[in-house]
């Protein structure tokens, strides 16, 4: 196999896509600040929603709620679900089900018991999500091997209290 010439970098110093077509991601790297914070990527073509999502979780059923979330049984969403007291639903990609115009369960993997926290989903997949403590100046994900993380639509970059991102694409 011969050495892969088109490997290019994308910078946010904000939420937004980094790019919006098919890539490969080959790595991710941030620069925290005062606070704590995230950085979450999903494939996607529309932008992810993060005003007023709250959900809770009961067994491994975690309820979504939103104001005229507008989705349909069986929409597949990427979703970041914020820690409460230091635990959160699995972050991932989903099937969901509605249960009415405000809200919509999913089934987690693991069984938990959580009181109500925010969260962030988008239409498509969840890729990752990487987070820091107050002060945390500069975190790298190693390189991502073989591959990387196959995109097919573009790469959005839902932030909270960071920098900057960037990503290594290819």
């Amino acid at each position: 196999m011969g050495m892969q010439y088109d490997v290019k970098q994308g910078h946010l110093n904000s939420s937004g896509y980094f790019v919006k077509y098919p890539v490969r991601i080959k790595g991710v790297s941030y620069t925290g600040g005062a606070s704590a914070g995230y950085v979450t990527l999903f494939d996607t073509s529309s932008t992810p929603v993060s005003s007023s999502v709250t959900y809770s979780q009961s067994g491994t059923t975690v309820t979504v709620t939103k104001t005229a979330h507008g989705l349909t049984t069986g929409t597949i969403i990427g979703i970041h679900f914020l820690a409460n007291a230091g635990v959160s639903s699995t972050d991932g990609t989903y099937s969901i089900t509605r249960v009415d115009a405000n809200s919509f369960t999913l089934t987690d993997i693991n069984s938990r018991t959580i009181t109500s926290t925010s969260a962030v989903y988008a239409v498509g997949k969840w890729l990752m999500t990487c987070e820091t403590v107050a002060g945390d100046i500069y975190s790298n994900v190693p390189f991502i091997s073989g591959e990387g993380i196959r995109v097919e639509t573009g790469v959005y970059a839902e932030m909270s209290n960071l920098d900057s991102a960037q990503i290594i694409y290819g």
